[in-house]
């Protein structure tokens, strides 16, 4: 009868010490996915700590071992995804504020002088009527040096504002493919717990 009695209790107790192994296996299994940044996921675990992914559901410990093995692997890629898009976003909205700063000091300049051309040009009327006739050419090649540099600052303010446009429209782009990569990663996702997440 002792003996008899001793036969289901030793099996028992190597039922339990194999399933301590597996445990072990998959815990050094997830340390060793997650070193070499591969994804995590009931089949991939289950390979690499070579048990079957039956014991990985059925398993109450395995379970809970898998499940926040695949939890924290998923936090982790949504926040990388997040601080790239953080870091996109903010590299663009840079360079179009440098763009809007420049050219509202452009703006200012292209103001400021043709205000001062202005004044210049009426002060040549003053003084084409009452100087001399020989100092006429004088005034009149200053006049045109005048207005070639009101022409160079137009052609710098229309450049200014076509790179503006260039930075908008390059932060449309941006933001539209930062959301094509979020929805993909959400179908991946979805994906995932469709192929190889574990049921909770």
């Amino acid at each position: 009868m002792t003996s008899a009695a001793a036969a289901p209790a030793a099996a028992i107790a190597a039922r339990r010490r194999q399933t301590r192994g597996k445990l072990t296996q998959l815990e050094q299994a997830i340390t060793q996915l997650r070193r070499e940044r591969r994804r995590l996921n009931v089949r991939a675990i289950a390979e690499r700590a070579g048990v079957s992914a039956t014991f990985c559901y059925e398993n109450t410990d395995a379970r809970a071992l898998v499940q926040a093995a695949v939890a924290d692997a998923r936090q982790r890629r949504d926040q990388g995804a997040q601080q790239e898009h953080e870091r996109i976003e903010a590299s663009w909205r840079e360079r179009a504020l440098n763009a809007e700063e420049t050219l509202t000091r452009t703006q200012e300049t292209v103001f400021t002088q043709r205000k001062r051309i202005g004044e210049l040009m009426g002060q040549l009327r003053d003084v084409e009527q009452s100087a001399p006739a020989d100092s006429a050419p004088a005034l009149r090649t200053e006049n045109a040096s005048l207005k070639r540099r009101l022409d160079q600052m137009t052609r710098e303010h229309r450049s200014l504002q076509e790179r503006l446009e260039g930075a908008r429209s390059n932060l449309r782009f941006a933001e539209k493919r930062i959301a094509d990569l979020e929805a993909q990663l959400l179908e991946q996702a979805r994906e995932e717990d469709r192929t190889g997440a574990v049921p909770y």
